[in-house]
């Protein structure tokens, strides 16, 4: 488990074999059952957990008890509620499996520990942290501008896969429309 997160990081930050040691001694293995909550919307994020096996979707459910998907969270992937781990207040987004997931997480004082110790950790979570605002700024731009078939070609690019591993309800919410429409809108 601990190769593909080296990996992951490699894509940004070269390490030596003592950094890898320092950074792997700092992160802890769980596993989230399906439906098993890694976060509940008001309770506060501790973590930034990474993705090793499984998928993690990032939710928040409106006054009519509506769900609707901001993200989805699959292998080699990050997630995690950004503003209430940085600040400490309530997580606006609930985060569950959906499917057995296994993560590995560091949290807020180790990910300090790291910075000071290996300070390169900080352009790595820079990055990672920029790419998570650019997927955000063009989801948002595609909720607002394009039709919903043109949102799923972009689900499709952003998660090659994914579309065969979980249910179509959670892909249609994240696309903001019904199942039933989804399901129509595939037939096409």
């Amino acid at each position: 488990m601990y190769q593909l997160i080296l990996s992951n990081v490699a894509k940004h930050i070269s390490l030596t074999e003592e950094e890898e040691l320092f950074f792997l001694s700092l992160l802890k293995l769980k596993t989230i059952k399906r439906k098993e909550f890694l976060l509940k919307e008001g309770g506060v994020s501790r973590y930034q957990t990474f993705v090793a096996k499984g998928c993690l979707r990032t939710y928040t459910i409106d006054d009519m008890g509506k769900e609707h998907i901001v993200m989805f969270s699959p292998e080699d992937w990050w997630s995690g509620d950004m503003y209430s781990f940085i600040t400490g207040k309530p997580a606006a987004y609930t985060i569950d499996a959906l499917v057995k997931t296994d993560i590995i997480q560091i949290s807020k004082n180790n990910l300090e520990k790291l910075y000071e110790k290996i300070p390169k950790f900080e352009r790595f979570f820079r990055m990672l942290f920029q790419n998570a605002f650019v997927i955000y700024q063009n989801r948002i731009t595609s909720n607002l501008s394009q039709k919903a078939n043109e949102r799923h070609k972009q689900f499709i690019k952003t998660y090659p896969g994914l579309e065969q591993k979980i249910a179509q309800k959670y892909i249609a919410s994240f696309l903001g429309v019904t199942p039933e429409f989804y399901s129509a809108m595939k037939q096409k």
